[in-house]
């Protein structure tokens, strides 16, 4: 992928990516090796117990902006590529989701003081309802580069730039593997749901596997958008 694309900086949500839950140091490690720049995450940022106590060691790493005071980490950093400082914020919705503030209510309060730094902005919205992520896409139109969904783990075919300039997709999709649900076995996901009992849910490593994501291109002078594109790899075979 990055020969193909030869990007200037590399973004993934990685909060599933300890085999499906979590994130562990090993884990961010190994992903750091690959070239990513930075990550977000999401509500399963804190299944595996160890990243509580070592969050600040994950200085690539974000959660949500508006998850409440006192949890670890940060919800925004702020990084130099090539001479340029790019933003990242990561925001969880409330509908369907957990508890969480408000994450309208959050960035309008620092987006501000962001754009004072950098007009080069990058917003996951980790949320559930395809609504409440275009609202916030809307909403930040022109004054963020970006905003793109996750969590559902299925990518959508909306991807566009809003009026105002900024590149949005609802939800960016999954990586792992294509004959999954949701990247677990088939088999214990579809128990649940004929028997409602609990099952314990593994992710499957079976070929093929896919990677889905975007790419941006953006004016580094007004952090606005010029092109957004889907992406869509699959990988036959190992």
């Amino acid at each position: 992928m990055k020969e193909t694309h030869a990007p200037n900086f590399i973004l993934a949500n990685a909060e599933n990516a300890a085999s499906g839950f979590g994130l562990t140091f090993k884990t961010y490690d190994e992903l750091v090796s690959y070239g990513i720049h930075a990550f977000t995450s999401g509500n399963h940022i804190f299944d595996k117990k160890e990243i509580i106590k070592t969050f600040d060691a994950y200085t690539r790493l974000v959660r949500p902006l508006n998850f409440p005071n006192g949890t670890p980490g940060v919800g925004y950093r702020i990084f130099e590529v090539d001479g340029h400082k790019i933003a990242v914020i990561n925001l969880i919705g409330r509908v369907f989701m957990n508890h969480s503030d408000c994450p309208f209510q959050a960035i309008d309060a620092l987006i501000e003081t962001i754009r004072a730094e950098t007009p080069i902005i990058l917003v996951d919205f980790h949320a559930e309802a395809t609504s409440e992520k275009q609202a916030m896409g809307y909403f930040l139109d022109g004054k963020v580069s970006a905003v793109f969904g996750t969590h559902t783990h299925v990518q959508t075919a909306d991807e566009r730039i809003l009026p105002k300039g900024t590149a949005y997709i609802t939800d960016l999709g999954m990586t792992g593997s294509l004959n999954s649900i949701l990247g677990m076995e088939k088999e214990p996901v579809i128990k649940k749901f004929f028997t409602q009992m609990p099952t314990r849910f593994e992710a499957t490593k079976d070929y093929p596997w896919m990677l889905n994501g975007i790419t941006l291109s953006l004016n580094p002078n007004t952090g606005s958008a010029n092109d957004i594109t889907r992406v869509r790899h699959i990988k036959e075979h190992e």
